[in-house]
């Protein structure tokens, strides 16, 4: 635990991510979650992480929390300045000292505000955290992804991404995803419910594309959440899944719906990540060749954990 749950520097998620796991580029972003000091990850270590690794953090996310009034502007604007940020991650909590506030992403008077000063600074994509509670604490219904809705309708040039979309209120997000194009799933924390219960996500996959079918396959994407755990036997849980063949007859409301072949992972591990944000994989492949973390063809990953500062504790 002590070797967990700790301060990472930023070079030890970089040696996880881009030396012991086949990730290739990876979005950093900061938290404001201000139960922490820092707000769980800190702003400067999404800095530090941009200009110490260009080539493999390759964008990063603002956070602010909507409640803090003056300062969720001030806060913003200076994450602009400091990240030029490709988004906005949200928590539907805020924390105030011993107080817990909540707010909904459908709310004109405090998330509508935001959304439309952010899109003036160029930030169009919006993440929220969804489905997983934070504390044993009480906080009403704002979990659940049901006032995505509001916020998608009213925006539709602007792209909403549910995170942890599915790990709870499954059928809601299925029927979000088969209706409104510009909402979006990440699989974050998914993705290690993928490498411990393969059965289990196979539902949770499935139940994503319930009402959409198989194109909402378009809009779902890879989430690692490292340091939360080990990025590298989630992918590989990925690279050889095959959905349950059981289940495919037991989904698909208006239709039958496809095993998960290698053209869906391929969507899911970047390109429709890339699409949303209008990038060239191409390019992208480009600039990492030749970098210091290229292994070249042929080369094994060392060990998780091997190249990180925790080495010696670890692998003890």
């Amino acid at each position: 635990r002590e070797a967990v749950v700790r301060d990472w520097p930023v070079s030890d998620t970089a040696n996880m991510l881009f030396r012991e796991s086949h990730t290739d580029v990876a979005v950093m972003h900061t938290l404001p979650v201000m139960a922490f000091k820092d707000g769980m990850s800190a702003l400067e270590k999404s800095v530090e992480a941009l200009e110490r690794y260009p080539t493999r953090f390759i964008g990063a996310y603002a956070a602010v929390d909507p409640l803090a009034g003056k300062a969720t502007y001030e806060s913003l604007d200076r994450q602009i300045d400091l990240l030029k940020p490709i988004g906005l991650k949200l928590y539907p909590t805020s924390w105030h000292g011993g107080t817990i506030g909540t707010w909904r992403m459908d709310d004109p008077s405090i998330a509508f505000p935001l959304f439309e000063y952010a899109a003036k600074r160029g930030i169009t994509n919006f993440a929220v955290h969804k489905a997983i509670p934070l504390t044993p604490a009480p906080t009403g219904q704002s979990f659940r992804p049901e006032d995505v809705e509001g916020a998608a309708e009213h925006f539709p040039d602007l792209n909403f991404e549910i995170v942890h979309g599915g790990a709870a209120f499954t059928e809601d997000t299925a029927w979000l995803l088969g209706r409104y194009n510009n909402i979006w799933v990440n699989l974050e924390r998914l993705n290690i419910i993928l490498g411990s219960r393969p059965r289990v996500f196979g539902k949770i996959l499935l139940g994503l594309m319930h009402v959409g079918g198989a194109a909402v396959l378009d809009r779902i994407f890879w989430g690692t959440g490292t340091m939360q755990y080990h990025p590298r036997p989630c992918l590989e849980a990925l690279f050889d899944y095959s959905l349950p063949e059981d289940l495919l007859d037991q989904y698909g409301l208006f239709g039958s719906l496809p095993q998960l072949d290698d053209g869906a992972k391929v969507k899911i591990l970047g390109s429709n990540y890339a699409r949303m944000h209008g990038w060239d994989v191409d390019e992208i492949r480009r600039k990492i060749t030749g970098d210091p973390f290229d292994r070249g063809s042929g080369v094994d990953l060392p060990p998780p954990y091997s190249t990180t500062t925790i080495a010696s504790h670890v692998m003890a």
